[in-house]
Parts: C-alpha cells; structure tokens; sequence
C-alpha cells in the first residue's frame, strides 16, 4: 500500500479569531503560520490554510444521502474508530450544531463507517469518518 501524503487546503473564513478557537480549542488542531488575513492548521497531519475572505463564503447545496441533507461541498478526515467517537462526545458536549449527528452507515456490512456533518463558524462543511475496518475505505 502506498504511504499517503498529507494534503493541503485552502478555504475562506470571515474571522481569524473564531477560527482559531474553533481548530484548535474544538478540534484539537496545532497553529502554524499566520498572519492578521490567514492562519495554517495541522489537521490531523493535514495542512489547512484559512484564509479571511468573507466574499467568498457561499452555503455548500446538499444531496440526499441515506436520507440526509449532506453538504456538496466539504473536508474533513478519517479518523481511527475510537479517536471518532471521542471527538463525536467532545462535540455532543460542546453542543455543536450537526448538520448530521453522528451516526454508523452500513452497519454490519462491507464498508461499515461512522460519520458526522457540521459547519465551521464561517460555515464551511466538515464530515470525520471512521471506518470499523480500515482496509474497507476503498470497498466497492
């Protein structure tokens, strides 16, 4: 199997400090660089560039998927099963919005997986996975 690389993402946010707060106090995500326009995060070995531009902050349509309103548009990561379900209690009792609770899509079949949907302050769409076998990622 090949060695994943981290990514790199850049997005728009309306404000730094509420950005801030939400990666890394929230989320748990380490600072890099920043400036007053942009900050970078260590997501989960990712790097993510924030960057404030409020002009181009637009709400992500959905799709129908398992019965639920799913942003089109948006990131996230795929954790390990227990490294998800405790940032999914963590998020419960800081009363986050969800767009999508979290919840486990495929029960007991190929490709089993928990998942949640929710929104940064400036709005844009997040999904953390976790696969209960993670060589099923990719299952078809």
């Amino acid at each position: 199997m090949r060695t994943i690389q981290p990514f790199h993402l850049a997005f728009p946010i309306r404000d730094i400090e509420e950005t801030r707060d939400f990666y890394q106090d929230l989320l748990g995500c380490e600072i890099g660089r920043s400036t007053e326009n942009w900050i970078d995060f260590n997501f989960f070995g990712h790097q993510l560039s924030a960057h404030v531009k409020p002009e181009e902050l637009t709400q992500a349509k959905a799709n129908q998927v398992d019965g639920k309103n799913v942003p089109v548009r948006h990131f996230g990561v795929i954790l390990p099963w227990e490294e998800w379900h405790s940032l999914a209690e963590k998020l419960k009792k800081n009363r986050l919005d969800f767009i999508v609770e979290p919840y486990i899509r495929f029960k007991g079949e190929v490709g089993e997986q928990a998942t949640m949907f929710f929104l940064d302050p400036s709005g844009n769409a997040l999904e953390f996975k976790s696969f209960q076998d993670p060589d099923q990622i990719f299952a078809s």
